[in-house]
């Protein structure tokens, strides 16, 4: 009797069906506790930990899962964070900076126990990253920077009909027509929205006054104000820099200069894409990125 209660449940164990996989429409929200603020970050994944920042007034809702997903496929834990004051994340009291942000995602690393990650930054988040690897030196295996501009004072500013339309955040049409370049096809923008939409309860954009400190803080990063700026010529690791040739935000000559900056820059554009050119190029990127980071 017992032997065959015993294969009974066996038998019910293995007609069960396996758990679905955790993936970026899936992954829980958890904080950690850095510095003395509540983070939110996700994970989800296996193998080398790729972290990602992101950048100008998004929550890590503003990651596209296709995206995250292909990544994961490749061969990475990927985690995702709230930058301060966003999402999940609370802010340090005072002005907000870039290193601020910086600071805030390398005691992250540490406290998740991430042994020299591979970073990645987009925009904003890629000027985050600049910052950290100068302020935290050893703390990544390698970086990209994604559509992004440096920090010593030799930006190319974005178009100023660009900028002002991005002027209402109440309004998202422009900035989806500003991540998309002349080789997009007519559905690029509502295929991101959809893919976005895969995540339940979704909210991509921070409040309009983090978003206003997040300006304040670019802008002293763009205008060289800030010393990290200039320390990240010194920056010896691998990095690849990339960005979308028709970029009216962060045009592509940001990127062309980081490039020449920094020693042994790996450096792609891709023509006729724009701000979100991972996006737009993700059949030729995303396999790029990863041979990057083998």
């Amino acid at each position: 009797m017992r032997s065959t209660l015993i294969a009974v449940l066996a038998g019910l164990a293995l007609a069960s069906p396996a758990p679905a996989a955790v993936t970026a429409a899936t992954a829980p929200t958890k904080v950690a506790r850095v510095g003395g603020l509540a983070v939110g970050y996700r994970a989800f994944g296996h193998g080398r930990p790729l972290v990602l920042v992101m950048g100008l007034s998004g929550t890590m809702d503003a990651w596209p899962p296709s995206f995250l997903d292909a990544l994961a496929r490749g061969g990475h834990r990927v985690v995702l964070l709230d930058n301060q004051g966003v999402g999940r994340s609370q802010a340090q009291p005072g002005r907000l900076s870039i290193r601020h942000m910086a600071d805030t995602t390398a005691g992250l690393i540490r406290r998740l126990g991430l042994r020299r990650p591979d970073v990645a930054g987009w925009s904003m988040g890629g000027m985050i990253v600049q910052s950290l690897l100068v302020r935290h030196p050893g703390i990544a295996r390698r970086a990209a920077l994604l559509a992004t501009a440096p920090g010593d004072g030799a930006v190319t500013p974005p178009d100023p009909v660009a900028l002002a339309s991005l002027a209402d955040p109440a309004n998202p049409a422009p900035l989806l027509g500003l991540l998309f370049g002349p080789a997009a096809p007519p559905s690029a923008a509502t295929d991101f929205a959809t893919d976005l939409a895969r995540r339940r309860g979704l909210a991509p954009t921070a409040t309009e006054a983090v978003r206003a400190r997040q300006v304040a803080a670019s802008a002293a990063w763009l205008g060289g104000r800030d010393r990290d700026g200039a320390r990240v010529a010194r920056l010896r690791l691998p990095v690849l820099v990339a960005g979308g040739k028709d970029d009216r935000i962060l045009p592509i000559g940001n990127d062309l200069h980081l490039a020449r900056a920094i020693r042994r820059a790996v450096y792609v554009d891709y023509p006729g894409a724009a701000h979100g050119f991972f996006i737009q190029e993700a059949a030729d990127f995303v396999p790029r990125l990863l041979r990057f980071l083998r």
